[in-house]
């Protein structure tokens, strides 16, 4: 049963820097996944990660854009983005690892997710969250990255963790990939674990309409119900000790003191592909969190983050979401440290769909 207050998603077709459109969520999914003539599935198209409720609708017609939006979300699939860096089979590999763990591990009916090949050089892994009833909610996507990540940890996989911003893009199904030419293609599951890498993107030449997983008729899975609940607590506990970090920086009772993932950040130390968007944000609401003004947020990361090889815009996204998200939860701390805090510069909050 899919939530009637989360109603919309938006649509982009055409290329990822297009206009980000309202879409009906459940009728724009079903178009791309049917190859209804109206979804252009011979074009560039994503679709939002998540869907949202009348917030976003107000929100997008009154600022013409998805910047800033920090209302409910909600998705009726959790999707998980594994690539190996152009490295298909590997990429192939670990996509394997982690449906294996779904369903011997978690005991996830085998046609109780969807398995597809991206179109370039990865795969997602689309798990339904009826599977354990999860509800929408202000840090829904948030804890869904915390849950993600533990059923990747679980199975030994990476990845992209950046797939859970609130309002993420992601390739339709079915739909185009500029670079290669391959469309986002559906795999059956009764193949998955037999197919070749050459007769994958042979499968991805053409598109083809499929039918997504039905899962009312399931029971809930125990195991995801956990995780998701685990992962909850773990969010409030987070959000619990970041208040009471920003109170006692507000009131003098402890020196500003940054997180030691900050600190590997300014070093330029490794960072893994699938947790650069992360750990950058969170640098850079680290350093905000602390008074750092925005030009000492840029001189300390943008150098460095370049380095992890994200592209320019991808990395000035993630330093403006930290800083002005830290900005939101705490104006005071803003000037702990010399100088006041330079203006946001614009740009949408998305990132480069996988």
């Amino acid at each position: 049963m899919i939530p009637t207050d989360y109603p919309y998603a938006f649509r982009i077709l055409g290329p990822l820097d297009g206009p980000r459109k309202r879409v009906d969520a459940e009728a724009a999914l079903a178009a791309y996944c049917r190859c209804d003539e109206r979804a252009h599935v011979g074009m560039e198209a994503y679709l939002s990660h998540f869907r949202f409720d009348e917030s976003f609708r107000e929100h997008l017609a009154t600022t013409g854009s998805t910047r800033d939006f920090n209302g409910n979300t909600w998705a009726e699939e959790l999707v998980f983005d594994i690539d190996a860096e152009g490295d298909l089979p590997a990429a192939l590999e670990q996509a394997r690892k982690l449906t294996a763990t779904l369903t011997d591990t978690y005991e996830v009916p085998p046609k109780g997710f969807n398995r597809h090949f991206s179109g370039s050089k990865g795969f997602h892994i689309a798990l339904p969250t009826r599977l354990w009833l999860a509800s929408g909610g202000p840090n829904f996507h948030r804890v869904a990255g915390v849950f993600a990540r533990r059923v990747a940890t679980a199975a030994g996989v990476k990845i992209d963790v950046g797939v859970y911003d609130r309002v993420r893009a992601l390739r339709a199904p079915n739909s185009v990939h500029p670079k290669t030419g391959l469309h986002k293609r559906y795999i059956p599951p009764d193949v998955f674990e037999s197919i070749s890498v050459e007769q994958i993107v042979e499968l991805a030449r053409t598109p083809a309409p499929f039918d997504r997983v039905n899962c009312n008729y399931m029971p809930i899975v125990d195991g995801l119900a956990w995780e998701w609940k685990h992962a909850t607590e773990i969010m409030a506990e987070r959000e619990a000790a970041a208040e009471q970090q920003r109170a006692n920086l507000a009131t003098g009772l402890v020196k500003p003191t940054l997180n030691r993932l900050t600190l590997e950040i300014i070093r330029g130390e490794p960072v893994e592909p699938g947790d650069r968007h992360r750990l950058i944000y969170s640098a850079a609401r680290d350093l905000a969190e602390k008074g750092a003004p925005r030009h000492l947020v840029d001189a300390l990361l943008r150098e460095v983050s370049l380095d992890t090889g994200l592209p320019p815009r991808e990395v000035d996204r993630q330093l403006e979401c930290g800083f002005n998200d830290a900005l939101k939860a705490t104006p005071s701390v803003t000037t702990l440290l010399d100088g006041p805090a330079d203006d946001p510069e614009d740009g949408d909050h998305e990132e480069k769909a996988p």
